[in-house]
Formats: C-alpha cells, sequence, structure tokens
C-alpha cells in the first residue's frame, strides 16, 4: 500500500479481525500483545508503541492485568503526541500513563514520551535522538518497535499523519513535527520509515464513523488513499482489530470487489 516507501520488498501479512463488541476487539488486541511480549519472561528487551485515542483505553487496562509480560523489560514508545503538558488531558502520554503505565512494573527510565510542552520541532529532534539510543538504527535502517499500535482517524489518518501534511512525504527522519491546517495546530509524529520497521503493527480502530476510511484504505477503486493506506512494514505483520461499526467499510470494499 505504500507508494512513498519506493522498495521492490514483499508486502506485508495482514489480517482482519472483527468482534461484536468494543470490549471484545480491546480484549483480543490485549491477549495478542501479551503474547508477543512473552519473551521478556525469558530476558529478553522489547518494544511497545502506544497510540492516542479513546479506543485503546479499555485495551490498556486489559494489558495491565494480563501475566506473561515483564515490564521491567518493555521499552515504551509513542507514534504521535499533541503539543501540551503531560498532565494536560489530551495528552497521549498522560492517558496511557493512567490507564496503563501506572498499573504494571516498568521503570520510568523505560518509558520513552514525546516532550510535548517544548517546541515541537525540539520535541521531534530529541525522539528521533532516543529512537536511535535505545532501538538502534542507521540512514539505511529504520528502528524496529517489536509491537506498535495504531489508530485510525475518520479521515484516514494515522498517528499524526493528516491528509495534505507534510510528514507524509518524510523519508529521511524518524519524527518530525508536522503542522496540521485543520486542527490549527502543530502534533509530533513516527514517521513512515519507523510505522514500516514494526514487527507487530495493531490497527485498533472501532466506530461507524471509522468506516468510510476503512473502505477507501481496502478498494481497489479508490485511487486517493489516506494516510493509514501506507502503513505497510516490509518485514511484519499487520492485523486490524475492528467492531462491527467500523468493520462495515471493509464489507463494503469486498462487495464492490465481487461484483
Amino acid at each position: 500500500m505504500n507508494d512513498n516507501q519506493g522498495n521492490d520488498a514483499a508486502p506485508a501479512r495482514v489480517q482482519v479481525q472483527v468482534f461484536e463488541t468494543i470490549d471484545a476487539m480491546q480484549q483480543a488486541a490485549a491477549r495478542l500483545i501479551a503474547e508477543t511480549l512473552q519473551p521478556t519472561t525469558l530476558g529478553e528487551t522489547m518494544s511497545l508503541g502506544l497510540s492516542g485515542g479513546s479506543t485503546p483505553r479499555g485495551m490498556h487496562e486489559v494489558l495491565a492485568e494480563l501475566p506473561g509480560i515483564d515490564w521491567t523489560r518493555v521499552h515504551v514508545f509513542w507514534g504521535d503526541e499533541r503539543t501540551v503538558p503531560p498532565d494536560d488531558p489530551a495528552s497521549n502520554y498522560g492517558m496511557a500513563r493512567d490507564t496503563l503505565l501506572s498499573n504494571v512494573e516498568i521503570p520510568e527510565a523505560n518509558i520513552h514520551r514525546m516532550r510535548g510542552e517544548i517546541d515541537p520541532r525540539e520535541a521531534a529532534a530529541d525522539y528521533e535522538n532516543t529512537l536511535k539510543a535505545v532501538l538502534g538504527g542507521s540512514d539505511l535502517r529504520a528502528p524496529r518497535l517489536d509491537v506498535n499500535v495504531l489508530g485510525i482517524g475518520p479521515d484516514g489518518h494515522t498517528a499524526s499523519l493528516f491528509p495534505g501534511t507534510e510528514a507524509l512525504n518524510e523519508q529521511q527522519r524518524w519524527a518530525v513535527a508536522n503542522w496540521v491546517p485543520e486542527q490549527n495546530t502543530w502534533r509530533i509524529t513516527l514517521t513512515y520509515p519507523v510505522l514500516d520497521a514494526a514487527g507487530l503493527t495493531i490497527f485498533l480502530v472501532a466506530g461507524a464513523d471509522k468506516a468510510d476510511a476503512l473502505y477507501r484504505i481496502f478498494s481497489s477503486q479508490v485511487d486517493d488513499k489516506p494516510p493509514a493506506a501506507f502503513v505497510q512494514p516490509t518485514d511484519g505483520e499487520v492485523v486490524f482489530f475492528l467492531d462491527q461499526a467500523a468493520a462495515e467499510g471493509i464489507e463494503r470494499a469486498r462487495v464492490e470487489a465481487a461484483s
């Protein structure tokens, strides 16, 4: 899906799982994350990328209660952040702190938040340095998140890669400040190279207002794809966890393809 990548790598392995309720969807996503992070109990250090929004809240609460994760060996990152202090109700970090991180035994040094309270360009540069220091990477290879959780907005944005914004074209930097005209604000976001380097990408999407974005992602008849369509890890797996309302968009694309 990712025309921005400009490479010939094999496409990501994509699964779609649909659930009758948001609660069931959140529980299933939490179980998959816990299963993927299980090597931490054998001494392996792993990384987890988190997203903002309301849908991950319940998933975080379930994940905090699941066994089989040594949180002292998990490094936590974020896909994006608003330009607000960490205690602001809109902070993605703050939401994750309240619903997950404060409920598990994770060292503070393993929590790598984007600093939304400083100049967003400085915050993005700092975050790129943090990614490099913790996860490695090079000019030719972006840092690899073992698990990366993403959402999709009604306009098809993911992380803070919004339609028509400059960050969509970034292929060199791993984190950037992105001006979002529709919201009259700056955001800090990871870029496609980092999103495409993930081992397991989980899209957690709920609500009828997301159905059209999912239709545009999966439809072979749509040329103007939304930003989320261009997340395609080159050596990883993608799983869409959807409630039935959001999944109507994919069903529409499938019916269209069969007609």
